[in-house]
């Protein structure tokens, strides 16, 4: 039986507006991430998916306030841990963060090296300089960058090469679980692919055990993740294999997202490009029943009558938020 390292069950997290207005970014999301498995979140902008990989690790700082649901980490309750713990022990550690636009996560007025020292002494105080510089050479050989990267200025490197050391100082300590958030949005092909490249390497390496990698585009997620998760105005409509997301998609959101999306995979038939029409619903004030009925053409009056529609599960893993089918 495969180990589970992240386990999420029902978790809800929230944004509090100045105006004291509850905004539910994530609801009553679960999901299970096995060791040597890696999971893809799939949705269009401002559906949740960085709010999601901010709560899965505990990091909660207004106006973001975590709401109900446990997250267990290697069998470890992190939502029952304080925040001075999680930080310390936690985060670095056992689970990582790759944040989206990462070529901007850098400090500019610290060279490499001297961000990576503030990174490893958070966690170990008593590090040596000595220290740090020997697994810094050591990670950066692993990872196939040049140990000259860490004596420069983040300004001295190109966007792909600082994504790649984003990613390099992300696992610096060695975590069981990587979440990458968009990691190569802003990058050209080139550089997208030596990025892509890297993080396949981390899993099949088994340097890091387990990885969830978020991103808008499915059909890159076909080409890098085992299972898939399609995430929309806060809930998860669906969820399965990569082939079976990808190549046949239930949800009709699903489907408009592989609809609107050029796609040469192999197998996949050539169709005409459709936009999905409208917008996302204002989750200050979600509406009853399903949230994507107002942009979907499959809509019956059940689909907004009844109060929640909760996910039918096919077996294996297959699920589905719809009444439709």
């Amino acid at each position: 039986m495969p180990k589970v390292l992240l386990d999420v069950n029902e978790l809800s997290t929230k944004y509090v507006t100045r105006f004291h207005e509850d905004v539910y970014a994530v609801d009553r999301v679960s999901l299970k991430v096995e060791e040597g498995k890696s999971l893809g979140i799939a949705g269009e902008s401002g559906c949740g998916k960085s709010t999601l990989a901010l709560s899965m690790m505990g990091y909660y700082f207004p106006p973001l306030h975590y709401v109900s649901g446990d997250i267990c980490l290697d069998g470890k309750n992190i939502t029952k841990m304080d925040p001075d713990v999680i930080r310390r022990k936690i985060l670095g550690t056992e689970i990582s963060y790759i944040p989206q636009s990462a070529m901007n996560a850098l400090n500019p007025t610290q060279k490499i090296l001297n961000f990576i020292q503030d990174v490893i002494w958070a966690h170990n105080p008593k590090a040596t300089k000595e220290e740090i510089l020997n697994l810094a050479k050591e990670r950066f050989k692993l990872l196939g960058l040049p140990e000259s990267v860490l004596y420069k200025y983040p300004v001295e490197l190109s966007g792909g090469m600082k994504q790649r050391t984003v990613i390099a100082v992300s696992v610096i300590l060695g975590p069981k679980v990587l979440i990458a958030d968009e990691p190569s949005s802003a990058l050209d092909v080139t550089s997208q692919k030596m990025v892509i490249k890297m993080l396949v390497d981390l899993m099949q390496s088994g340097f890091i055990k387990a990885m969830v990698f978020i991103t808008h585009e499915l059909p890159l997620l076909y080409n890098v993740v085992d299972d898939i998760m399609v995430m929309y105005a806060g809930q998860i409509v669906e969820k399965g294999t990569a082939d079976e997301v990808v190549l046949d998609p239930l949800h009709p959101y699903s489907r408009g997202l592989m609809g609107s999306l050029i796609v040469p995979e192999e197998g996949m038939r050539e169709q005409k490009l459709i936009a999905i029409p409208g917008a996302p619903p204002n989750l200050k004030d979600p509406p009853s029943g399903c949230r994507f009925a107002a942009r979907c053409k499959y809509v019956i009056p059940q689909c907004t009558k009844i109060h929640t529609i909760d996910m039918q599960e096919l077996g294996n893993g297959r699920a589905y938020r719809c009444i439709f089918y």
